[in-house]
């Protein structure tokens, strides 16, 4: 399903034009607890979704239950079916459970979710948020998950005065540009990159690494960090581009080179086959893939390549939380995946800031400015950049033919 700038999903129905706006505007709240949450059964019931407790001192989307509103919607913008599919999921996903949680508490403030498709292309952002920028009911925004499409659009939203918390775009020049309605619910690149090197030279003691990236602005600005860190320990290094998906001769010039590791930035439609390609050749070094390879995608693509692979990524393992992942798979019939723990806060941010009366974007924009709070992933609150005070990074590895949380690189 595509969707362009005109376009977007309704959570509980579909807009397939302009001239259902009008329409949508006024049932949206009605088909959103109707239709998109048809099947959610919330907390009501007596399995582990029900009995396990909340975290102590984390915000929750439910607030008081004593919320009121009318009309109001967030939105969330990236992709759904198109490239890198599965991590614009789990980070669509972790916002939908927020708003699910919210309303089900919330009978008098029912707040929409307005999903906008970008199939993980960078150049169709600034038009389908320019979009949204024009939906003056939509007074808050999660997503932008991949770093490209946040450069390219950012500047709209601050235009249009409308706050973006991303959850998963990492590049630090994001936070550079000056946008003051820019916010990040994670670690950017230099926690990530450095924690990497840590974890390479430290915990696995790799004393030659070749850095592999792909050509998105996240994964050159990733890879810089990561050489820059392992310093004379970065022995090689090599280029990809998204999209390939033959690297018999890259394969062959790291061969060449004799690394004990590589080190590859980038996502895991390319990792997949890049790390099957290797192993093919002989190449015998430690696989560690970073955040944007980190998905069961990977697993599945990489076959036999992906046993004993790693991750590093500045998101925090959702397993650690048993009430979030059994409502994330109550809800979805899956667990959660990269980025759906920020994501879910993210939006949390957001709807505190409704309940609170915060309904307009310049008063939800000051009113997440001035947050401090903590969430199931990071204590949040943002310095005048709209970057983490503090923000951790960790590893994961496949096991058992799955990715698994192994352990906080310190």
């Amino acid at each position: 399903m595509s969707h362009c700038d005109n376009t977007a999903v309704v959570r509980g129905g579909f807009a397939t034009g302009r001239r259902l706006r009008t329409l949508i505007a006024l049932v949206s709240a009605v088909s959103f607890v109707l239709a998109g949450c048809a099947q959610w059964r919330g907390d009501a019931g007596d399995d582990l979704a029900d009995t396990a407790p909340e975290p102590p001192g984390v915000a929750n989307p439910k607030g008081d239950g004593k919320a009121r509103c009318e009309g109001v919607a967030i939105g969330y913008v990236g992709t759904i079916n198109g490239y890198t599919a599965e991590l614009g999921r789990s980070v669509r996903n972790g916002v939908d459970l927020a708003v699910r949680r919210h309303n089900e508490a919330n009978k008098n403030c029912l707040v929409e979710l307005v999903e906008h498709e970008t199939e993980g292309v960078a150049a169709k952002a600034p038009g389908i948020v320019s979009g949204m920028v024009g939906t003056k009911r939509i007074i808050g925004v999660v997503g932008l998950p991949f770093s490209d499409e946040a450069k390219r659009a950012g500047k709209i939203l601050h235009d249009g005065g409308l706050v973006l918390i991303t959850p998963s775009a990492t590049s630090n020049a994001l936070a550079d540009n000056g946008w003051e309605t820019f916010f990040r619910a994670t670690g950017n690149d230099s926690v990530q990159g450095k924690a990497a090197a840590k974890f390479l030279t430290t915990e696995l003691a790799k004393k030659k690494v070749c850095v592999v990236n792909d050509d998105s602005s996240y994964g050159s600005g990733l890879a810089k960090v990561v050489k820059d860190s392992l310093g004379d320990k970065a022995t090689c290094e090599e280029r990809v581009k998204r999209g390939q998906d033959d690297f018999d001769g890259v394969a062959e010039q790291i061969k060449e080179q004799r690394p004990d590791a590589v080190y590859y930035a980038g996502y895991y439609p390319e990792a997949a086959p890049f790390a099957k390609q290797l192993r093919a050749a002989g190449v015998e070094a430690q696989f560690v893939g970073s955040d944007g390879a980190k998905d069961g995608e990977f697993v599945k693509g990489a076959g036999d390549a992906a046993a004993g692979a790693y991750f590093t990524c500045s998101c925090v393992p959702s397993d650690q939380f048993e009430r979030f992942v059994a409502l994330y798979e109550r809800a979805f019939g899956a667990p959660p995946g990269t980025y759906s723990v920020e994501a879910y806060d993210a939006a949390t941010v957001l709807l505190a800031g409704i309940d609170a009366g915060h309904q307009d974007r310049k008063s939800l924009l000051r009113y997440v400015g001035r947050y401090e709070g903590k969430g199931l992933s990071n204590q949040l609150d943002w310095d005048d950049k709209g970057e983490l005070a503090k923000s951790t990074a960790w590893a994961y590895k496949v096991a058992g033919g799955k990715i698994v949380s192994h352990a906080e690189i310190r």
